[in-house]
C-alpha cells in the first residue's frame, strides 16, 4: 500500500466518522426530544432543546468532515485547483458552522457570554 492510498483510506475513515457522528446524533437528539415531549408536555422547551443538540451533532459532524478533506487535499492532489476547491468548500462549512453557532447559543462565536462582558 502506498503512501497516497493510506492517506487516502484515513480520509475515508475520517469522513464515515464525521457522517456516523452527525446520523448518530440527529438520532439521539430525536430519541431525547420525543421523549421529553412526552413526559413533560413542553414542546416549546423541547424543540429548542431537539434544535440545541441536533446543531452540536452537525456542527462536530462538519469539524470531522473538515478534517478529511484538508487532509487528503495536502496530502494526496496538492493542486491549485484543489486547494481552491477545498477553501470553497471550508468556506461554506465555516459560514454554515457560524450560522449553527448563532442558532445554539443566540450569539456570535467571537462575542463572550454576557457572564463574561464587562458591565458598563
Amino acid at each position: 500500500m502506498t503512501f497516497q492510498e493510506t492517506i487516502e483510506n484515513v480520509g475515508k475513515v475520517i469522513d464515515g466518522v464525521g457522517v456516523a457522528i452527525i446520523v448518530i446524533g440527529s438520532l439521539v437528539a430525536t430519541v431525547f426530544f420525543v421523549l421529553e415531549a412526552v413526559r413533560r408536555h413542553k414542546l416549546i422547551d423541547a424543540y429548542r432543546s431537539y434544535r440545541q443538540s441536533l446543531g452540536r451533532a452537525i456542527l462536530l459532524g462538519l469539524e470531522f468532515l473538515v478534517g478529511a478533506d484538508i487532509i487528503r487535499t495536502v496530502a494526496i492532489d496538492p493542486t491549485f485547483k484543489s486547494a481552491g476547491i477545498l477553501a470553497i468548500i471550508v468556506g461554506i462549512r465555516t459560514v454554515l458552522s457560524m450560522s449553527l453557532e448563532l442558532e445554539i447559543s443566540g450569539r456570535w462565536p467571537w462575542q463572550r457570554p454576557d457572564a463574561e462582558r464587562p458591565s458598563a
